[in-house]
């Protein structure tokens, strides 16, 4: 796993800043991206994998999933050149790939994240894809976005 330059993030500035609901349910998430951990809930009654995080399994109802981190790391399952800004700070930012990756290490539990890269370039379902982790530590509450990149 790497780190992308803070000098040169891959989103442009202008974009809402991901933080945790105030209930605090995605925090574990937000904090383990900080450390360069990809955290994922998994139900320690039925051992059922799940993301986005919930206060029940989805499968058995048990309260308080585990967090339990997952190499970041799996296959792109889906895929889709995006054409049109659908944010005022990606106005001239398009193209830009966004990618459904599937992850072999958490039951094949899948997450969208952006792939990196030349945004015309190539891509093919299942082709393996690792996890980059893009600190920002200049925002007025520093966070880390997980993004993608081909092997």
């Amino acid at each position: 796993m790497s780190s992308a330059p803070t000098s040169a993030p891959y989103l442009p500035p202008g974009l809402q800043m991901p933080v945790a609901e105030t209930d605090g349910l995605s925090a574990p998430y937000w904090a383990g991206l900080q450390q360069e951990k990809l955290l994922v809930q998994r139900c320690s009654r039925c051992k059922r994998w799940q993301f986005g995080p919930e206060w029940i399994c989805h499968k058995c109802h048990a309260f308080d999933p585990d967090w339990v981190e997952v190499p970041a790391e799996g296959r792109i399952y889906s895929w889709e050149r995006v054409w049109h800004p659908v944010h005022p700070a990606l106005k001239g930012h398009c193209p830009y790939l966004a990618v459904l990756v599937e992850l072999p290490h958490a039951g094949g539990l899948r997450m969208v994240g952006n792939l990196l890269g030349d945004p015309l370039q190539e891509v093919r379902i299942g082709a393996e894809v690792q996890g980059v982790f893009e600190h920002h530590p200049e925002a007025s509450q520093p966070y880390t976005l997980l993004q993608w990149r081909c092997r």
